[in-house]
């Protein structure tokens, strides 16, 4: 679909609710337009993305969920499109996911841009910079602090982000932090358009391998991640994944219950 997003239209854009978060049903072409235009326009616009686990933290923790909405929340994964299979009978039209999604953005978006990075260690967002510079070198990145910061830190980070005002901000801090953190500190003063990546500077700098390609056309990367931390990650997905399904199927149920 070839669709031009006028700058007034965020709040009529193609929505599905999943557990109770509105995300945006976009083309892949349609996301990375929205995010220029918002960019260009200097339109102070938090993003973030709902995969499974990240659904099931809004599900329990009401401040996440409430703060969710003040995000433009774009799909990523297959746990939510199964999701918008079974509640609206279709999947989303596209996965933006923000591994491959962002760095798609910043390789597409041709007007040079101040990017900052905050969150993960050090040695990882400085090596995702160097990367990133490679994959858009007409951009300028520059790392501001890591995810370890300490509340007596964060005046500093913020004068230095008011300082810069960089065109788009990269927090990798985990979920929810990294959204609660935005939600909270963040505003037009520090940046245009703060996203909150998860594990992306991570892959982008090697600490983090990626599945193989095979796999990603798949749609089980999960299952690779699962493989390589077993301890820290069987929670999310052995347990986290049914539990998605079974809130998914009760939202699916309670709409039933309501029509008339």
């Amino acid at each position: 679909m070839n669709m031009d997003i006028a700058p007034d239209t965020l709040p009529t854009l193609p929505r599905r609710e999943i557990l109770g978060s509105c995300v945006i049903a976009l083309e892949w072409d349609e996301g990375l337009r929205l995010l220029q235009r918002h960019i260009a326009e200097k339109r102070f616009t938090r993003v973030t993305f709902l995969n499974a686990n990240n659904a099931n933290i809004a599900a329990r923790e009401p401040e996440f969920a409430r703060a969710l909405e003040d995000f433009l929340v774009l799909p990523d994964g297959i746990g939510v499109d199964i999701a918008a299979r079974i509640l609206y009978g279709s999947p989303f039209p596209a996965n933006l996911n923000g591994t491959d999604f962002i760095p798609a953005l910043l390789a597409e978006e041709k007007r040079p841009l101040k990017v900052a990075l905050v969150g993960t260690r050090r040695a990882n967002a400085e090596a995702a910079a160097l990367r990133l510079s490679e994959i858009a070198p007409h951009h300028s990145f520059v790392f501001i602090n890591d995810g370890f910061f300490t509340p007596e830190e964060e005046p500093a980070i913020l004068s230095e982000l008011e300082r810069l005002h960089p065109d788009i901000l990269l927090v990798a801090m985990g979920v929810p932090r990294q959204e609660l953190w935005i939600a909270r500190s963040i505003t037009e003063k520090h940046c245009t358009m703060p996203i909150a990546v998860g594990a992306l500077l991570d892959f982008l700098s090697g600490a983090v391998p990626r599945a193989p390609r095979w796999m990603r056309r798949m749609r089980i990367e999960w299952v690779f991640r699962l493989a390589l931390e077993p301890k820290r990650l069987w929670r999310r997905y052995v347990l986290g994944n049914p539990i998605f399904l079974a809130r998914v199927l009760i939202q699916k149920l309670q709409h039933r219950w309501k029509q008339p």
